[in-house]
């Protein structure tokens, strides 16, 4: 892989400069203003993403709620496992970051001094896009719009090689994906158990007014009032 990156006919190469000389014909407060959104930004819009259809489908209820939020959950676990999964691959691949390599890059963050086969941000982001996909698909193109952003704006900030960001995208694919099946296995019967809490059930469903599940019940009515309430009658 270290090899491929030295080649300047390299398509790999090719393309990171094309897109990271992008930053040098922008304003510098635009270039720190990408360099932010790859950075953070858009981690933190994933979470808000997770968020958001979560509060839909708590506020739509329904007998799926309890699966489909075993599906949010889910997917920001797929974002955790994919990660850890990658560190073998960054072991085992050793490809040093393309500002090393290569001459006249435009770097926007400092700092990266780890191996950038494959790009944990793109990893993070398409494993948790897609693991919204499989749960709500509004949400879920979403997320991966906001994945591709991710991968486009790593290498526009010079620190990875395209084939390092479609690496990512594929582990974090894969991950969400291939493990979805055994996960929900897991969280859906969870998730239904915390639903019947009185009290931890309102993470799954709006509970209506009066429901019997909100654990306010009403004290029984003792005889001397009730004798009471018939000589009042009378």
């Amino acid at each position: 892989m270290a090899g491929l990156a030295e080649s300047g006919s390299n398509p790999d190469v090719d393309l990171l400069y094309d897109i990271n000389g992008l930053a040098r014909s922008t304003p510098h407060w635009f270039d720190r203003g990408v360099a932010f959104v790859g950075e953070y930004g858009l981690l933190l819009a994933m979470v808000l993403v997770v968020i958001w259809c979560w509060s839909t489908v708590r506020r739509r209820g329904g007998d799926e709620a309890a699966s489909a939020v075993a599906g949010l959950v889910w997917a920001p676990l797929a974002a955790g496992i994919a990660v850890l999964v990658n560190v073998p691959i960054r072991g085992f691949v050793q490809r040093p970051r393309p500002f090393l390599d290569h001459q006249g890059l435009d770097v926007l963050v400092s700092g990266k001094t780890d191996f950038s086969f494959v790009s944990d941000h793109a990893t993070i982001t398409m494993a948790i896009g897609v693991g919204l996909f499989v749960t709500n698909r509004r949400f879920g193109l979403l997320g991966i719009v906001l994945a591709m952003l991710e991968g486009f704006c790593r290498v526009y900030m010079g620190v990875h090689y395209p084939t390092d960001v479609v690496g990512g995208f594929a582990l974090g694919t894969a991950v969400a994906l291939l493990l979805s099946p055994p996960a929900m296995l897991m969280l859906t019967p969870l998730m239904k158990a915390v639903d019947q809490s009185p009290r931890a059930g309102v993470l799954i469903r709006r509970r209506p007014a009066g429901d019997d599940r909100d654990g306010v019940v009403p004290e029984p009515r003792s005889a001397s009032s009730s004798e009471a309430e018939r000589d009042l009658a009378a």
